[in-house]
């Protein structure tokens, strides 16, 4: 079956480079072995990794172990639903691309959160 995103069709990819996905497949695919629901498609910005690494998770730095090369302001990214709220509630919340962010983000945020930060220079 093919995963749809919160448009309510077929959810597309969202970074390739860097590769982003729970899975690393490209896309942000889950299962219920992705306890951190890693369903928003994002472009992150500067002032949303100075947020998110004061939160404890330095998104910016490169942590070759787990080949990760670390992200810069423009990339593409598959952010944990409740990351993306908790910056949404705190002023900081990156574009949002509505084309590969997963349908269940939709339980932790509303469509309409989603929209008003959606960013419309989607890859596809």
């Amino acid at each position: 079956m093919t995963a749809k995103n919160v448009l309510g069709t077929e959810l597309l990819p969202c970074s390739y480079d860097p590769l982003t996905g729970y899975f690393r497949d490209g896309c942000c695919n889950t299962d219920e072995s992705d306890l951190g629901s890693h369903l928003v498609c994002v472009r992150v910005t500067p002032e949303f990794l100075a947020f998110s690494a004061e939160r404890g998770n330095d998104l910016a730095t490169a942590r070759p172990e787990y080949r990760f090369a670390g992200l810069q302001p423009g990339d593409r990214w598959c952010l944990c639903a409740n990351r993306w709220r908790e910056a949404l509630e705190a002023g900081f919340a990156p574009p949002v691309v509505l084309e590969s962010t997963h349908a269940n983000a939709l339980k932790f945020v509303t469509k309409a959160q989603l929209e008003k930060r959606r960013f419309h220079n989607a890859l596809h």
